[in-house]
C-alpha cells in the first residue's frame, strides 16, 4: 500500500506498520516546486487503478499536495475539455468523464509536469509504451485512464478548475523513521 493512502486510511496521521517504512525526500527549492493535475478517470477509478497510480507518483519523488474524489459536473468538465468542444467525440467524452467518479490530484515537483506526461503515456493506447500507466492500463483510446496536464500554463488553469485554494496544502516532506524509534 502506498504511503499515501496508509496516511488517509490512517486518518491523516503519519503511522507505519513496522518494516515497512515510507521514504521521503527532502522539501525542494521554490524553483523546483512546480505543479500539475492528475485525474484518475472513470475507467481507472472502477477498474481500482487508483493505488497504483498514486504509487508510480511517489516512487518517482513527486509530492501529494491535493487530492479528491469526486463526480465531475458537467460545467467542470465543458471548462476541462472547452478546446475539444467542437470535435466530433466531445459529446461522448463529457457523459464518459461524468460516467463515474474522478480522483483529482494535484502533484509537486521539479519538472511534474513533463515528468508526468512521459510516466502517462500516449493518448492512444495503440501507441503507449509499456511501463507507462496507459501503455500498462489502457485498453481504448477512449478509456485511457487517466489525465494529466500538458504544459504549466495549462497546469495552473486545471488547477483552479478542480480545486479551490484551501483544498491544496503547502507540507515539508520528513524522513519519518524516527517514528520506528519509539
Amino acid at each position: 500500500m502506498s504511503c499515501i493512502l496508509r496516511r488517509l486510511l490512517s486518518g491523516g496521521r503519519a503511522v507505519y506498520p513496522a518494516g515497512a517504512p515510507c521514504l521521503h525526500y527532502s522539501s525542494a527549492a521554490p524553483e523546483f516546486r512546480e505543479r500539475t493535475l492528475i485525474a484518475v478517470k472513470p475507467d481507472g477509478v472502477q477498474r481500482r487503478l487508483v493505488g497504483e497510480i498514486i504509487g508510480r507518483f511517489e516512487r518517482r519523488g513527486f509530492k501529494l499536495v491535493g487530492i479528491k474524489i469526486l463526480q465531475a459536473s458537467e460545467g467542470i468538465l465543458a471548462n476541462h475539455y472547452h478546446d475539444l468542444q467542437r470535435k466530433p467525440f466531445y459529446p461522448a467524452l463529457i457523459r464518459y468523464m461524468a460516467s463515474g467518479p474522478v480522483v483529482a490530484m494535484v502533484w509537486e515537483g521539479h519538472n511534474v509536469v513533463k515528468s508526468s506526461r512521459l510516466m502517462v503515456g500516449e493518448t492512444d493506447s495503440s501507441q503507449a509504451k509499456p511501463g507507462t500507466v496507459r501503455g500498462d492500463f489502457s485498453i481504448h483510446i477512449s478509456r485511457n485512464i487517466i489525465h494529466a496536464s500538458d504544459s504549466v500554463e495549462v497546469a495552473e488553469k486545471e488547477i483552479g478548475l478542480w480545486f479551490h485554494g484551501a483544498e491544496l496544502i503547502d507540507w515539508e516532506t520528513k524522513d519519518h523513521t524516527d517514528l520506528y524509534n519509539v
